[in-house]
Formats: structure tokens, C-alpha cells, sequence
């Protein structure tokens, strides 16, 4: 399946509260900056245990760590919990094919049940 395929087969339901991944870098409110991998997985959990429904990410933040990091957030029971936004970098896709490659990326950082809003 490519990658326009696998968006379209979204289904979009009402969002609630959200936690944004951009601040979970080691430097503050930064999304370049390193992350801490169990400390960031561990604030997702927690902000989903506590009622969060929705992450945004990007494929940008922290050099694309973010999306790394939150799919192994929502392993174990926890994607099933949320919905995920990530921004697409379309500055970046020049063509179809660059579509299809950043946007399988971005499926491939999130892990193999991800589907996304972008």
C-alpha cells in the first residue's frame, strides 16, 4: 500500500486534549535539540494515562527523533489510545516519489500500526 493509500484509510474522531512533542528535548522548549528517550516515553504515557488523546510531532523536531520516540511511547496498548498529527516538510517534496518516500518515513519512525494525520 502506498503512502496516499494508507491517509486516506484515516479515520478522524473528536480530539480532546493534546501534548505536543516539540518540547521534549534535553534544552528546553527547543525542537532541535537531543532528547531524552525514556524520559520523553514516559511523559507521553503519563499524559496519556491522565486523559491526553491526540499527539502532534513533526517530521523536523529534534532531526526527526520525535517521530522515533513517540512510536515507542505508543507501543504496549497506547496507539490505540490516541490519534497522531505530524507536520509534513513540504519544502522538502519536489515530486510524487518524495511524497511517497517522506511520508513512509514518517509510517517507518511512528511504527507499523501508525496511521496519521498530516
Amino acid at each position: 500500500m502506498n503512502a496516499i493509500s494508507q491517509l486516506w484509510k484515516t479515520r478522524l474522531e473528536g480530539f480532546g486534549a493534546g501534548f505536543r512533542l516539540y518540547a521534549v528535548s534535553h534544552t528546553g522548549w527547543k525542537a532541535h535539540g537531543p532528547v531524552d528517550e525514556a524520559e520523553a516515553v514516559r511523559m507521553v504515557r503519563h499524559a496519556i494515562d491522565n486523559g491526553v488523546n491526540y499527539v502532534d510531532t513533526a517530521y523536523i523536531y529534534h532531526g526527526g527523533q520525535s517521530e522515533v520516540v513517540l512510536g515507542k511511547a505508543l507501543r504496549d496498548g497506547y496507539r490505540e489510545k490516541v490519534k497522531i498529527a505530524t507536520k509534513f516538510p513540504v519544502r522538502m517534496c519536489q515530486s510524487t516519489a518524495d511524497f511517497d518516500r517522506i511520508l513512509n518515513e514518517q509510517l517507518q519512525r511512528l511504527g507499523p500500526t501508525t496511521s496519521i494525520f498530516t
